[in-house]
């Protein structure tokens, strides 16, 4: 379950940064800034997903695990139907409320319209197929079918990769390479939820998952676990955001090279960050599955394979970002202020990798088990009572060095009150075996 969804994970990380790196061709910081201000939004509209991705896919392999698939039909569906009204609801307010969403985020004169080219084109017109390319294959990897959705994920990613120079250099003007980069994205997840409308159709007999255009009805009680979860999830996706906007409002008020910089530097991160991501969201359906069918030795198993492997994979990228900043950040962009800034950034903050993804394998696991309030607590308790707080207080008092290193300090609180509560829920269930 981890490694299609793992290389599917690592294929979103090779197009997010490939809009970076092809950016950064341009050597114009602002390009840089001003897609990584825009593309906040875009992930606050992937977070949508999460609401019915991971709130629904966890509750239908609940419900499949206690063999009442015809409960688990309907969640798939609502699920995915819903998902698709909702991106086109944030699609028309992004519309609307644009140029005041961008200055919120930090935009100036220098970055606005470049964050208004990407943001018309991934968000505006590719709301719906951006939520509904994440949604569906969450969907299916829950109901057993990862293979399925890292291929689709991994096509849509691909191609985005191989039309970013096409529109950025070779069919639009010199000065619209951001514009490029925004079709390229748009294209590539149309193109991914064509194919997994396609999958939907071919497995509908074999499975629970249905794609319809109305809306399923659905028990509330089974509704109240897919938002108490999947709510949750999403305000975590959305908080994570939050403190890239903090940190980037912070960042622009040392010039928009610092802002270039850590624009990079955060792009850099999600590779560790997207990875554990993806051992976590492999982990996830077969402690679902195997807590609905009441098998707690193998939900121990699953969970302590899956903390093991973050736990490794974390170091071994704290150690390559450590020793390998400056060629890591160079690689993105040729201009020496901001690969110094750069390499600054990523020697500070990659100390707290490791502390990151066990936060998120706590996180996923109460997702896994039906702890949505828990889960919603932990997300609170790293951005808004921590990270944030720190984080402010630490760039007032040491200026770069604070806005460098509050991550460590912000993240090692964080797992610190984090395993304590986890602990708590597990005896509160009897899951008593150790799982880390």
């Amino acid at each position: 379950m981890a490694l299609p969804t793992v290389a599917s994970q690592i294929i979103i990380l090779v197009y997010n940064l490939a809009d970076t790196w092809f950016i950064g061709r341009t050597d114009n910081p602002y390009m840089i800034g001003a897609s990584n201000l825009a593309v906040t939004v875009y992930l606050v509209a992937a977070s949508l997903a999460n609401v019915f991705g991971v709130g629904g896919g966890s509750l239908m392999a609940r419900l499949i695990g206690e063999k009442d698939m015809d409960n688990a039909r309907k969640v798939a569906s609502y699920s995915i139907t819903v998902s698709m009204y909702a991106a086109l609801a944030f699609s028309l307010i992004t519309l609307i409320l644009m140029s005041p969403l961008l200055m919120l985020l930090g935009a100036n004169d220098n970055t606005m319209e470049y964050g208004k080219q990407y943001l018309l084109t991934t968000v505006v017109f590719g709301g719906v197929p951006t939520v509904l390319s994440m949604s569906m294959p969450q969907m299916l990897r829950n109901a057993g079918y990862a293979k399925e959705a890292g291929i689709g994920v991994g096509l849509g990613s691909i191609l985005n990769v191989a039309l970013d120079p096409l529109f950025m250099f070779v069919i639009l003007p010199e000065g619209k390479e951001v514009l490029g980069a925004g079709i390229a994205t748009m294209i590539s997840n149309y193109c991914s939820l064509l194919y997994f409308l396609l999958v939907f159709r071919k497995v509908r007999n074999e499975s629970v998952l249905r794609f319809t255009v109305k809306k399923e009805r659905v028990d509330g009680i089974f509704k109240k676990s897919i938002y108490s979860v999947g709510i949750p999830a999403a305000i975590a996706i959305f908080l994570f955001d939050l403190v890239t906007i903090v940190i980037n409002r912070l960042a622009v008020g040392y010039g928009d090279e610092h802002l270039a910089a850590m624009g990079i530097v955060l792009k850099v991160e999600r590779i560790p960050i997207n990875i554990g991501l993806g051992i976590c969201l492999g982990m996830v359906p077969l402690l679902a599955y195997n807590y609905g069918s009441g098998d707690r030795k193998r939900m121990s198993e699953i969970s302590a394979i899956a903390f093991r492997t973050i736990l490794v994979f974390s170091l071994l990228c704290t150690v390559i970002f450590r020793f390998f900043a400056g060629g890591i950040v160079g690689a993105f962009i040729d201009n020496a202020e901001t690969v110094r800034l750069g390499t600054f950034f990523l020697e500070g903050r990659c100390f707290a990798l490791p502390f990151m993804l066990i936060g998120y394998y706590f996180v996923n696991y109460m997702n896994a088990i039906d702890q949505g309030k828990v889960s919603f607590f932990l997300a609170i308790l790293r951005h808004v009572i921590l990270i944030i707080p720190i984080l402010l207080l630490m760039n007032t008092l040491f200026g770069l060095d604070g806005l460098t290193w509050s991550q460590l300090v912000a993240d090692a609180l964080n797992v610190i009150i984090s395993t304590v509560i986890y602990s708590n829920v597990k005896k509160k269930l009897h899951l008593t075996k150790a799982d880390i």
